[in-house]
């Protein structure tokens, strides 16, 4: 039996969008975004060239695609809570061992294993999981709100890149543990919630009905069911999503993008210091851009609770194509100005897509084994993730100069918006299994 109590006056999924937008924000700031200004530091002192240096975000990368099936498989069985609180240990610990690498292969086993294996079992799939549970109609605005604040990974690079050029950037990643955990750890515990809101006397999205309180899990469950019918979300399992068209057609598109986006965030500040901007102003200008595209992430999830299921991918593909025009558009004139626009349209993109991935796999498969049909995606997207910051490397090191690479990055982009444009709702499954039968 649900015990009876009196409803909250701010629905508990808003608390898990909150502690999932610090995490977010910090995680991305340090992970995804300050890598690019740790970069060359840790090169010069460990005497690496660039395509070698990359290779410990590929690391991260490739245990992604290891990582996030189990991740998402054990999200969907015990909830999110306790996978997300290891993964916020799990890196806090690795940028403390950073202060103590000293070749290659510490650095490598340190970035490339430990802080990957945090974020990618804690910081990634988990809090989508979360938040999907907790959101069905109003779901893009409770991702947008996560991505906006997450925005903020834009100050978090500004701040890398200062501590940087002030502390060292061994020091700059023990203080990135220490709050890393300080921080991260009580949020996640505290207000991330394992299971779905039907299991506390609650309705997704904070809704209500007749009788909320007083009825037995399998009955608020069934209202849960209902209530997701009225957007046409349906329950599959991950056997059942694997047969759609969809799902693939979604891998597909994503994996081509992925090309571009994994190797431009990589290498984005020595990109910049090579046309002559100094280290931290490079960085302050990325997270000036990445900042200014918060707006955009909104908008995404205002497009995401507003559009019909069949159009999604519309949108989506919409944001792949401006990311290329961005790029386009300073291969076509390569001045200091045009990387302006370049990066601001590229970011745009990528702000208005955010939401979208872990949206449009909700809405076509709906909530139960969400984390499952997420974290198998991931095996797919892993390759081109793990070898495209390689391969921009290798390509500087080789020519002097990224504009060989960005070209074909604006190619991918172009491809990926063709393939999402192709995935299409999937059919309800033959069986509707369930809710707590997730494969």
């Amino acid at each position: 039996m649900i015990k009876n109590r009196k409803k909250p006056k701010v629905f508990p999924g808003w608390w898990t969008v909150l502690a999932g937008s610090f995490i977010s924000a910090w995680g991305i700031g340090f992970h995804v975004h300050g890598f690019s200004a740790l970069f060359k530091p840790i090169a010069s002192e460990l005497g690496l060239n660039r395509s070698a240096t990359s290779v410990a975000a590929s690391i991260a990368r490739l245990g992604r695609g290891i990582e996030s099936p189990l991740a998402g498989w054990l999200a969907d069985r015990f909830g999110p809570r306790l996978l997300v609180t290891i993964g916020i240990f799990i890196t806090g610990l690795g940028l403390i061992l950073m202060n103590y690498i000293n070749s290659l292969w510490s650095f490598y086993i340190v970035w490339g294993v430990i802080i990957g294996t945090g974020f990618n079992i804690g910081l990634e799939i988990p809090l989508d999981k979360a938040i999907t549970s907790w959101f069905i109609k109003k779901r893009g605005k409770a991702l947008s709100v996560r991505w906006f604040f997450t925005g903020l990974a834009g100050l978090v690079l500004f701040l890398v890149a200062w501590l940087v050029s002030t502390q060292g950037w061994r020091m700059t990643c023990v203080i990135g543990g220490v709050v890393t955990w300080s921080v991260g750890l009580p949020l996640a515990w505290l207000l991330v919630k394992p299971r779905r809101p039907e299991y506390y006397g609650l309705l997704p999205d904070g809704a209500t009905t007749e009788a909320e309180l007083d009825g037995d899990v399998n009955q608020m469950i069934d209202r849960g069911v209902n209530y997701a019918a009225e957007v046409q979300e349906v329950e599959f399992t991950l056997r059942q999503a694997i047969r759609t068209p969809a799902y693939w057609m979604l891998i597909t598109a994503e994996s081509v993008r992925t090309i571009g986006f994994s190797a431009i965030l990589t290498h984005a500040v020595p990109f910049l210091t090579d046309m002559g901007i100094e280290s931290v102003k490079a960085a302050a200008l990325m997270g000036t851009i990445i900042l200014a595209s918060t707006p955009f992430r909104l908008l995404g999830g205002f497009l995401v609770d507003r559009v019909k299921t069949g159009q999604l991918r519309f949108i989506m593909a919409g944001a792949f194509l401006l990311q290329a025009v961005g790029i386009t558009v300073f291969l076509l004139n390569q001045t200091i100005g045009m990387i302006y626009v370049f990066l601001i349209l590229f970011w745009i993109g990528i702000g208005i897509a955010l939401p979208f991935p872990a949206a449009i796999r909700a809405r076509y498969f709906g909530r139960k084994a969400f984390g499952s049909i997420f974290g198998t995606s991931m095996i797919f997207l892993t390759p081109v993730g793990v070898i495209a910051p390689i391969y921009a490397g290798w390509v500087y090191d080789n020519t002097g100069s990224y504009i060989p690479a960005f070209t074909l990055f604006a190619i991918a982009f172009v491809i990926s918006a063709v393939f999402i444009s192709l995935a299409s709702a999937p059919k309800p499954p033959e069986q509707i299994t369930d809710v707590r039968k997730v494969v």
